[in-house]
């Protein structure tokens, strides 16, 4: 079985590290209370990435067996020599940008992620709200498999976007230089993935690149003061309630629905899809705890 490092357990000294030196930053240049850190809503942050540390463990042994399973099925072999790291890392970031676009605009799949946005601020922390449901990326890396990369590999380059993705949830960063904004994500970019006003909502999905979002229609440049968050906020620094409110929401929504059609619609259409007035029982459903998806496509 190949191995190789865990690069995000390796890099949680200096996350931990880079934080803390956000965090003081603020307090040696102060600026308005809606920037910055708060301390229930970092704590919360921080909770939810010590609980998917463990959640992901458990979801790690039936992935690990069904891409075995896949890799095992398919006769052909993609070899692990210097040309093809490159065009490996670029094709799993292919694949998380639809994996990531597919979490915003499906209810179910926005059900996990959703927690990533939970916060209503914007810093190194909130790259550590992490969901603690993370079973339903790995079908988007199929394709990866089928072709005959090894699993190990899908996992480490995928890791490697992760550890990528977390220097750009800063404010302290305004623009980089011009050519790299428009091939990278930066900052700026994700600043307006995780607002919550009309414009921005469902933009800038790319995980290491921005290009796709470019190619695919989903580009927002940063034009105004970002507000993060969601259109309906959680309301709550509980990180059970974080990681799982809109579960409930959609289990209300489903009991309240009055045909199978409408109960498919509440999983898998778009979060904030309600069928038409008076197609619902008298009970009415509950308003979900989520964005409204504007995302084209």
């Amino acid at each position: 079985m190949k191995e190789f490092p865990d690069v995000i357990a390796w890099s949680i000294p200096a996350f931990v590290l880079l934080i803390v030196l956000e965090r003081v930053s603020y307090l040696l240049h102060r600026d308005d209370d809606e920037v910055g850190y708060g301390g229930a809503d970092t704590a919360t942050s921080l909770a939810m990435g010590l609980g998917s540390i463990f959640t992901d463990l458990l979801w790690k042994v039936p992935i690990a067996a069904a891409y075995a399973l896949l890799y095992a099925l398919t006769p052909l072999r993609v070899a692990e020599v210097w040309w093809t790291w490159p065009l490996i890392l670029l094709a799993q970031d292919f694949f998380y940008y639809w994996s990531h676009r597919g979490h915003h605009v499906i209810r179910i799949l926005w059900a996990s992620h959703v927690v990533h946005h939970s916060s209503q601020r914007f810093n190194l922390s909130t790259a550590l709200r992490q969901p603690w449901t993370g079973l339903t990326s790995w079908v988007f890396y199929i394709p990866l498999i089928l072709v005959g990369v090894h699993p190990a590999v899908v996992a480490f380059c995928g890791s490697v976007n992760l550890l990528y993705q977390f220097w750009i949830h800063t404010e302290r960063i305004d623009r980089m230089p011009r050519w790299y904004e428009a091939v990278f994500n930066t900052p700026s970019h994700h600043r307006v993935h995780h607002a919550s006003q009309g414009g921005y909502l469902d933009r800038n999905f790319g995980g290491i690149l921005i290009v796709w979002d470019r190619l695919f229609g989903s580009f927002a440049a940063e034009r105004e003061r970002c507000v993060y968050g969601l259109t309906t906020n959680v309301g709550s620094y509980n990180p059970v309630r974080v990681a799982f409110h809109e579960y409930a929401s959609i289990a209300r929504d489903l009991r309240a629905a009055a045909t199978w059609r409408h109960r498919i619609g509440h999983l898998f259409r778009a979060p904030g899809w309600q069928p038409a007035p008076g197609a619902v029982r008298a009970a009415g459903p509950a308003r979900p705890d989520g964005r409204t998806s504007s995302a084209p496509g």
